[in-house]
């Protein structure tokens, strides 16, 4: 099976005062505003390693699902996050780091065999893959039987 999405930007202007907008197919980002400014200043509108760890973050959720799904377990609640790091090295950008964070709602499973499954769950994530970059994760099951 091979899937295929895409998304696209308009960009106007040079670097560092151009702009862009960001759209995807499915419509969820629709002309959604991004430039240097958004970057690198904090200003309003998105950039791209936010996206990177939106992706990620969702993408390793569906994953750890699947894991735990194949260890006879269904996770009442995920809660993922990916923070990004940009760092300037050598006079140039670079993605250096995604840390990934989950806490986990799941019934009856215990912390030594959730932690198992995040593992897994993040060489199986098709985004993890992708990124190689420095990839940290921290899992922490809430379900009362983690103790």
């Amino acid at each position: 099976m091979k899937i295929k999405r895409s998304g696209s930007v308009v960009w106007h202007g040079g670097f560092p005062g151009g702009s862009g907008n960001i759209s995807t197919d499915s419509g969820a980002l629709r002309s959604y505003p991004y430039g240097v400014a958004s970057r690198f200043e904090g200003q309003h509108g998105s950039n791209p390693e936010e996206l990177i760890a939106a992706a990620h973050a969702s993408c390793f959720a569906m994953a750890l699902a699947l894991v735990l799904g194949e260890a006879h377990v269904v996770p009442a609640q995920l809660f993922v996050a990916a923070e990004v790091t940009l760092e300037q090295q050598f006079g140039d950008f670079a993605i250096t780091a995604v840390d990934l964070s989950v806490r986990a709602d799941v019934p009856g499973m215990q912390a030594a065999a959730f932690e198992q499954c995040a593992q897994l769950a993040k060489q199986k994530c098709p985004v993890s893959k992708l990124l190689r970059a420095q990839i940290s994760l921290q899992a922490a099951l809430t379900s009362a039987a983690a103790a």
